[in-house]
């Protein structure tokens, strides 16, 4: 079969489209024939090395498609069934083996470019909005990134939850794309100091969550858009790494409370996947939930992909679609 893989650590011309033995489900496993994998800005840091794997490695951590085969022990899935998965490497390849407890059955009324490309982002979105700062109806967030894959859906499940939110853009064009998911005010931080346009908005009583994919050149004023008993959710670093800081900071700004969530232990079982995944198909079947797939790259230009994405070009989401 066809897969992207990393031979050696780099720039986009480290990923190389090679011939690769077809997979075989382990016990507890399952083959899928991937019809969609996603592409997400951790699979930049897989290829550059932050995040480091065995090489050579085939990237990628979610996908869709259909269960070609299942090991021993397997009996959630059978074979002929829609699957999607996430947190799973391997995925820049016509088939992969995963887990089963994993794969999340997806319904008649989805399709399988829509499920993959909710499914990381998705299910992040989720925990993100209902585990990790339950939004409550009359809170208001802070959500940077706001015309992105997953800050579109962070902006829709915290209006379904009753929140007001302030997205931060980057363009015009993507403050459209952001009020289009339903934010209310949208700063174009390239054009205002998004901190004081917060303290505008909320008459200087500052927001009750922020959630910050950017990390790195929005994480020190995102504190101060706080109230007091605030809370930082820091669940990305698009800019680079948060520098070191000293926990009395927190104190001194409010007696703050700062996370740094990861989708792998929100979504550590098969029942937790389950409920979350269920939740967005059963909104996006009902047309409550937008899911915007902005590019569609063949597997062989995941190149081109990861320029994209680090171009910062991004209105949506990104999808590789390996050839037949």
């Amino acid at each position: 079969m066809k897969a992207i893989r990393v031979h050696e650590y780099g720039g986009v011309d480290a990923l190389r489209y090679d011939n690769v033995p077809m997979p075989q489900p382990g016990a507890g496993e399952a083959l899928v024939k991937i019809e969609a994998a996603g592409v997400n800005f951790i699979d930049t840091y897989q290829r550059s090395g932050i995040y480091p794997l065995p090489l050579p490695a085939i990237i990628g951590m979610e996908g869709g498609g259909v269960v070609e085969a299942v090991g021993e022990g397997v009996t959630a899935v059978s074979p002929g069934d829609r699957v999607v998965f996430a947190m799973q490497s391997g995925t820049y390849a016509g088939y992969t083996a995963v887990p089963a407890w994993k794969l999340a059955p997806v319904p008649d009324p989805v399709s399988s470019e829509a499920a993959a490309a909710v499914m990381l982002q998705g299910m992040t979105a989720h925990y993100l909005t209902h585990s990790t700062y339950p939004i409550n109806a009359g809170d208001t967030a802070l959500v940077h990134a706001a015309a992105g894959g997953t800050g579109s859906l962070v902006v829709q499940l915290a209006k379904r939850r009753g929140a007001t939110v302030i997205g931060t853009t980057s363009t015009a064009e993507k403050a459209t794309l952001a009020k289009e998911s339903g934010a209310d005010e949208v700063i174009l931080y390239t054009e205002e100091d998004f901190e004081a346009e917060v303290k505008r908005l909320t008459e200087g009583q500052g927001v009750d969550v922020v959630y910050d994919s950017v990390g790195k050149t929005t994480f020190d004023k995102s504190l101060n858009c706080l109230r007091s008993r605030g809370i930082m959710v820091l669940f990305g670093g698009a800019s680079g790494p948060v520098p070191p800081m000293d926990p009395q900071v927190l104190n001194r700004k409010g007696s703050l409370f700062l996370t740094r969530p990861s989708l792998g232990h929100y979504a550590a079982s098969a029942e937790e996947i389950r409920s979350r995944t269920a939740d967005l198909f059963s909104w996006i079947a009902a047309g409550e939930l937008q899911v915007r797939v902005d590019r569609r790259f063949p597997l062989a230009e995941a190149a081109s992909a990861h320029r994209y994405i680090e171009g910062r070009q991004t209105k949506g989401k990104i999808l590789l679609l390996p050839e037949d």
